[in-house]
Formats: structure tokens, sequence, C-alpha cells
């Protein structure tokens, strides 16, 4: 019989690691995704706005943002296996007290509350795992962790397709509370197993080449940018196709296999961009992934129902996969043991982004309707084009203090 804890323990650490961070990626993301196919429930239950199903899903993403600075630094003291576990704990509890809010008032109250706990997942596994591989094969580890926080995001709509039908959002938010739970108790007892390589310190000269110039940080501002506006498309997009598939005709359970063919190609992205990104560069992928995502968040609107399925599976490439060469690329611009704490910094201003563009777009979808709504997404999802550019000057295969 094979034996899994062997198996684990006798794992090369930099594995270790990675599994890790995937394994709370998994859940992280599935938290956070789920209020996606819950929404369209959510609004006729409560009987919301579109402008007030955009409050709950942005203070639920703005939530998560802010702590994701301060974990960096917490990360040295407390270490970053309590904190991706409790981070989680903490979300799973938020999400069983969402279920059973009676009002839209405790409900966005609670949304608050367990969102908070989710500002430990990103910055801290995205900072082990770019440390723990070199950089050679970091755009791929990175995309790796990408890929299996998708592979959360697509147990969201499964699970609303399997539980919500029967037992509404509420009972879909319990299972998956009282479930993660169980799994990170669990998860505490290989502790002892988990050795999370931790950052070496900077040699003086290697800090003073990094603060002495204003090149790796102009270009961590940049990115910082291109990362805010593709976060901003792809919350908001997750936010209003149920709602535009809704508008075209499709009832609930057809919704919920769109979002998984979304998210399913969301996944895929992840992963083959973050691949693709250590072959062709960052300005290629960026440039396919957001020249195709504006084609088909318009598409959505004209496109023949039979052609929505693969619509989905592409337009989901192209909203995700994105990030993964984003998120391996801040570490082309922090030293080792810095990461965890520009991390931090950097998903920050991407949460900002999420955070605003579901009200945005949501009082568009009010005021004017949802397939404007759509359009405008399209439009923004333009502009990150011509703003990457402007990141071509500062990048470089190997930064210097990895040389050094």
């Amino acid at each position: 019989m094979i034996n899994p804890l062997r198996f684990w323990t006798r794992a090369p650490q930099a594995r270790r690691t990675l599994l890790f961070a995937s394994a709370t990626h998994v859940w992280s993301d599935l938290f956070f995704a789920l209020y996606a196919p819950l929404l369209p429930l959510i609004k006729d239950d409560l009987d919301l706005t579109f402008t007030e199903v955009a409050m709950l899903k942005s203070l639920y993403a703005a939530a998560s943002a802010v702590l994701q600075v301060p974990v960096g630094f917490m990360a040295d003291r407390v270490g970053e296996f309590w904190l991706l576990v409790g981070g989680n704990l903490w979300v799973a509890v938020g999400l069983i007290a969402m279920a059973l809010a009676p009002s839209f008032v405790l409900l966005l109250a609670f949304t608050l509350l367990g969102g908070l706990g989710g500002g430990t997942q990103h910055p801290l596994a995205s900072g082990i795992v770019s440390r723990a591989y070199d950089s050679r094969a970091r755009a791929t580890a990175v995309g790796t962790v990408n890929f299996a926080g998708d592979l959360g995001k697509m147990a969201a709509p499964a699970f609303a397709l399997v539980v919500a039908v029967s037992y509404g959002w509420r009972g879909t938010m319990l299972v998956i509370g009282i479930g993660a739970i169980a799994f990170f108790l669990a998860l505490m007892f290989i502790r002892r197993s988990v050795e999370i390589d931790r950052p070496e310190p900077v040699e003086s000269k290697r800090a003073d080449a990094y603060d002495g110039t204003d090149k790796p940080i102009t270009g961590f501002k940049i990115l910082s940018v291109v990362g805010f506006i593709d976060s901003a498309i792809r919350a908001a997009a997750l936010t209003f196709v149920p709602f535009i598939l809704e508008d075209r005709g499709m009832e609930s359970t057809e919704i919920f296999i769109m979002l998984i063919l979304l998210l399913a190609g969301g996944a895929f992205g992840k992963y083959l961009c973050g691949w693709f990104s250590e072959r062709h560069g960052l300005i290629s992928i960026v440039w396919v992934t957001k020249a195709s995502a504006a084609i088909f968040l318009v598409a959505t609107i004209y496109a023949p129902m039979v052609t929505m399925a693969p619509l989905m599976v592409l337009l989901g490439i192209g909203l995700n996969g994105t990030s993964s060469s984003l998120y391996a690329t801040v570490a082309s611009f922090v030293p080792q043991a810095r990461r965890s704490r520009m991390y931090g910094f950097f998903y920050t201003t991407n949460e900002i982004g999420s955070f605003a563009a579901p009200l945005a777009f949501g009082r568009v979808a009010d005021v004017f309707s949802i397939r404007a709504s759509m359009a405008l997404m399209g439009l923004l999802a333009a502009t990150i084009l011509p703003v990457s550019l402007a990141l071509r000057g500062f990048l470089r295969p190997s930064p210097a203090w990895e040389e050094a």
C-alpha cells in the first residue's frame, strides 16, 4: 500500500513547497470564485440590484486585499505555513457566517469579515514558490500554482450545479465552509514535514545595487499598473458573464456549465501562459491574451448561442492567462528576501482593480444595460495593450541579484 505521508516527506523540498502552495490555492480560489455562480441566485433571493450584487463581489475582493501587505511582514515572525492555513480557515468560517446571514446588510458585513482571511494566500504562496525554483523554472512553477487555483475556480460552478440547484446558495456555502475547515485542520498534522524554504539575507552589495537604481522600481510600478487593469477586467467579467448569459435566455443549469467551461479555459490558460512566457516573453503573452479577451467579451453579446461553449473556453484563456506571466515577472524586479512583501504590494494593487471594476460596471448595467456593460469591458481589455509596451525597456532575463 502506498503511504501518502512517506511520498510527501521523500519529495524534494521545492516540490513539497509547490504542492503545499497549490493545495492551499485550490481552496482559496474556490472560496472567492464561489460568489460568481451563486450571484444570480442571491440576487433573486434577496431582490438585489446589479449595483448591490457588485457590492458583494467587490467587497469580497477588497477585504482580501487589506492584509496582503501586512502578512508579508508578519511571515518573518509567524511563519508562512501558519499564515496560509490560518487565513484559509478564517475564510471558511466566514462562508458559514454568510450562509446564515438573514439579510443583505448582514451578508455584506460577513462578506467583509470573511474576506479578510484571503489576504494571506497569494503573496505568501507566490513568494515561497518563487524562492523554491530558480529563474529558469520560476514561470512554470508559478503557472502551476495559478493552475491549481483555477481548479478551485472550476470547482465553484460545479458545486453550484450539484448543490445549489437543490439546496440553494446558502447550502452551497455551508458545504464548502465545513469541508474546508476539516481539510485545513487535517493539514496541520503535516507541519513538521513541510520545510518551507526561508529567504536568505540579502547581501549589502545586492541591497545597495537594488536600492541605488530606479529601474527595477519603475518596472515594478508599471507591472503593477498592468496587473491592476488585468485584475479589473477579470473581476468584472466573472461577475457579469452569468448575467449576460441569463439575459440571452440561458437557464441556471446552462449558466453553471458555461462557467465551468469559462474557468476551465482560465486554468488551461494560466498553466500554458506560464510555460510560454519563459520562451516568448511577457509582452507577447499580454498582447495575445488581452486582445483575445477584448474580442470575446464583445462576442458574448452577439455570438450565436450554439458557439457559446467554445467561446467561454477561449474567453477564459484570454481573461486568466495573463496573470501567470505577470506574477512570475514580479520576481524579476524584487530580490528574494523581499518577495513576500513586494508580492503583497503587487496583489494589493491588483485587488483594488478587482474591487473597483464590478462596482463601475454594475452601475453601467443598472443605468444602461448589461450588454452595454460587457461592451465597455471589451474596450477596457484593449487598453492594457499599449500600457504593456512601457515594460519593454525594463525586462531582462536574469536580474543582477540572482546572478551574483
